[in-house]
């Protein structure tokens, strides 16, 4: 496997070693090397890259607020002289976080990261993603989530429902298992569920809507958790269930 990759850092030196350092990496392919998240933003908005080395200090737009806009299936690795921030870096999934000066053993091993990333995610790439927009299905009917520093194999058949968290997400099983805490955007992870299947019935929740047994006053029952179905959301969930009521 080939990794697309661009190198952001306003220090030129800075940027020029990692370029020599992602030249000699044979799974690295880079497609552009530039001085501010600025000059980056719209070749990366426009032909996305599947991972970016970004500092975090720079003038006008932060690599924390760049990482924050770019397109989903794009991963990071920060780069900075700053150790405070990788707590920060977590918060928006960077894959790693390297401190400057960087040798070529620490980029290397960020970078194998990556690809162990996206190796373990080729198999759901191959088999289709759904989308909120269309009614295909994954074959391969599961995803892998980040939780806990691991990627976790979650089988669409096993999720009853899903409630956003804030910064996190959190997936509720129907085989005894606990909860799953994933650090994720709830409109992610429904853009890459099959719909309408899965739907949402609030903006806090989604719903495995085959697994639902029963409705009372606009609330969806799963045991002792009481799902609500908010006004915004009604109309479409309702229709659901008229395709399925006698």
């Amino acid at each position: 496997m080939t990794l697309t990759t661009a190198i952001i850092d306003d220090e030129p030196l800075a940027a020029a070693l990692l370029k020599s350092y992602a030249d000699k990496t044979p799974f690295l392919n880079v497609k552009g090397v530039y001085n501010s998240a600025v000059m980056a933003m719209k070749d990366l908005r426009e032909a996305p890259v599947d991972l970016i080395f970004l500092d975090i200090q720079m003038p006008e737009l932060s690599g924390m607020e760049f990482a924050k806009l770019l397109p989903k299936q794009t991963r990071v690795v920060f780069t900075t002289a700053f150790s405070q921030y990788a707590l920060e870096g977590y918060k928006v999934t960077a894959l790693d976080y390297l401190l400057k000066p960087i040798s070529y053993e620490a980029f290397l091993g960020a970078a194998n990261k990556a690809l162990d990333y996206f190796e373990q995610l080729a198999p759901q790439a191959a088999g289709g993603q759904a989308t909120a927009n269309n009614d295909s299905i994954n074959d391969e009917r599961f995803i892998f989530l980040k939780s806990e520093y691991k990627l976790v194999k979650v089988a669409f058949d096993d999720i009853l429902f899903i409630e956003n968290m804030k910064d996190y997400v959190r997936i509720f099983l129907d085989n005894g298992q606990k909860p799953i805490m994933s650090l994720m955007n709830m409109k992610t992870l429904e853009e890459n569920l099959p719909y309408p299947e899965f739907m949402r019935t609030h903006r806090s929740y989604i719903v495995h809507l085959t697994k639902v047994s029963v409705i009372d006053r606009n609330r969806i029952v799963f045991g002792q958790n009481y799902i609500p179905i908010s006004d915004s959301y009604k109309e479409e969930v309702q229709r659901y269930i008229d395709s399925h009521t006698l």
